[in-house]
């Protein structure tokens, strides 16, 4: 599958910020797009622009349910589950359903219309690493019974049962595994740090670090993100691919940061870290590079000068839900 122009593509979880991107970039490449979403961590608000264009169907649908999409299909890209902490803790059993139930459901009709799969996976399937930067070949270090667990065995489980399906019936996977993205379309109470951080900045309040604020991680901007999935797709890399951004900032220096991108500077108040919160966070691209020809092009500072938009625009949204 080498170009998208006149592609039918299904998206699973198309409505969550990840999701209403890579759809934008699809619709513009082309492709024509099927797209699937139950809601329960997102809206149709993403997709408003989508909404009308021939190329563009979406409905409501929960993924763990029978698949059936009529017609030929190019690649099954799913997308859908939870992602967040603060929805994945709240919805502990939907995400593992998401990640076992509807990746089989979505393999299934990869396999019955002979389609390419692209699972969105994540570097949570390194659980609190060991060695940094993480290879994919690093096999990490999950607490499968703690609370995070929900989502960190949801997301081996599915690339487990990809990789399963390429292997027993020659299926064509690709499996992205996602470091920290932020960028516009972020919902303000997901409970991630970017976002925290700009609506407690623009909202002239202490900004929430969690323990001393020396754990790290390494933040990716949306666009060259969707550029790295759209390359893992047209390649013929069956592996696990890490995407995101090889350069590690504490939370202490993101907020700082943040505050002075918005132009205020209430100061940090610092909260208990969570159960099992990773002390840092940060990929080995070697193989994205070597494989796909990719890095991110966008630095930290320019990305977050083009997210405050978003944010100044929506900070006043109480319910966060986008």
């Amino acid at each position: 599958m080498r170009t998208l122009g006149g592609a039918h593509v299904v998206v699973l979880g198309a409505a969550g910020f990840l999701g209403s991107h890579l759809c934008d970039r699809l619709v513009a490449a082309g492709a024509r797009i099927t797209a699937l979403d139950n809601f329960l961590t997102s809206t149709g608000d993403n997709l408003a622009g989508l909404l009308g264009e021939e190329a563009f169907t979406l409905q409501r649908y929960d993924v763990t349910n029978h698949l059936h999409v009529p017609g030929e299909v190019d690649a099954v890209l799913h997308f859908a589950s939870p992602a967040s902490p603060a929805d994945y803790l709240r919805w502990p059993i939907q995400t593992l359903k998401v990640g076992s139930l509807g990746t089989h459901k979505a393999l299934g009709l990869a396999r019955a219309k002979r389609a390419r799969f692209l699972l969105a996976s994540t570097s949570e399937v390194y659980g609190s690493p060991q060695v940094s930067p993480q290879p994919e070949e690093y096999w990490g270090h999950v607490n499968p019974i703690g609370p995070r667990g929900v989502y960190d065995e949801a997301k081996r489980f599915a690339e487990a049962l990809a990789l399963a399906y390429h292997r027993e019936h020659g299926l064509e996977v690709r499996i992205a595994r996602i470091f920290n993205t932020y960028g516009p379309r972020m919902r303000l109470a997901d409970g991630r740090a970017v976002p925290a951080f700009f609506a407690a900045a623009l909202r002239d309040e202490p900004l929430p670090v969690h323990g001393d604020g020396r754990q790290t991680r390494s933040l990716c901007y949306i666009d060259d993100l969707v550029d790295g999935l759209l390359a893992l797709l047209a390649s013929d890399e069956n592996r696990p691919v890490n995407l995101g951004s090889p350069d590690e900032v504490t939370m202490h220096a993101l907020a700082d940061l943040v505050q002075d991108v918005v132009g205020r500077h209430p100061g940090i108040t610092h909260l208990p870290r969570p159960v099992d919160d990773p002390p840092t966070r940060c990929p080995d691209l070697t193989r994205a590079r070597e494989v796909l020809g990719w890095q991110p092009r966008v630095d930290l500072r320019e990305g977050l000068e083009r997210t405050l938009p978003w944010f100044v625009a929506n900070v006043d949204d109480a319910s966060g839900a986008r």
